[in-house]
């Protein structure tokens, strides 16, 4: 599996032939955006920062598009999209939690989370998480304190900021967890013998873009 970070909550996750982007950012947002093609693309939330499906249909590729809560099953991917909410760029709007199931690893992505407390019965769905994808430092998501309990409390075995370019929001972020110390790299190549031993470890991504 190899992951790249493209900027915004925008990331490409690689295994074999099957590429998924989530939250692909539109050639209609402020951010700047990459274009690629992909299999599938989850869509956390209605906005032009992670909604850009056309972006990622390229090629012999038309990404296939889950915009909200339920189960599905694309290419031997399972995948859960669970209701939440989010306030970003000011507004109450519905946000999809999605988790991924692949080469045997449990990828979870938070979107553009704003509240740390998560429902219940999501809180009691979402476990054994493998690597978990959280945002931090823009209007309307976690804070990079609340962002960091957060993660630890779902026990990840690795957590990956989305930091929007926002050097001091990821700075803030690391001193949370009490890695100061750890340098972006230009993307995650890993199996799941990669993660054991692994505890809540940070692995920080350069933004491609």
């Amino acid at each position: 599996m190899v992951i790249t970070y493209q900027g915004g909550a925008f990331v490409k996750v690689q295994f074999g032939d099957i590429i998924i982007a989530v939250n692909p950012i539109s050639k209609d947002s402020k951010l700047k955006t990459t274009r690629f093609g992909a299999d599938i693309a989850l869509i956390s939330l209605n906005h032009p920062d992670f909604s850009g499906t056309d972006q990622v249909s390229f090629g012999e590729k038309n990404a296939f598009a889950i915009t909200g809560p339920g189960e599905y099953e694309i290419k031997d991917v399972f995948i859960k999209g669970f209701k939440s909410e989010s306030k970003y760029g000011g507004e109450n709007r519905l946000n999809t939690i999605y988790t991924v199931n692949l080469e045997n690893m449990h990828l979870c992505f938070l979107g553009a989370l704003s509240s740390k407390d998560l429902q219940s019965d999501v809180a009691e769905t979402i476990d054994d998480i493998d690597i978990l994808f959280v945002s931090v430092g823009t209007d309307g998501i976690l804070s990079p304190s609340d962002a960091y309990k957060l993660a630890v409390k779902l026990e990840p075995k690795l957590i990956i900021p989305l930091y929007w370019g926002n050097s001091a929001a990821l700075k803030t972020f690391l001193k949370e967890a009490g890695e100061e110390n750890t340098k972006p790299v230009d993307k995650l190549t890993l199996k799941k013998k990669d993660l054991e031993g692994k505890e809540a470890d940070v692995i920080v991504l350069e933004p491609t873009t």
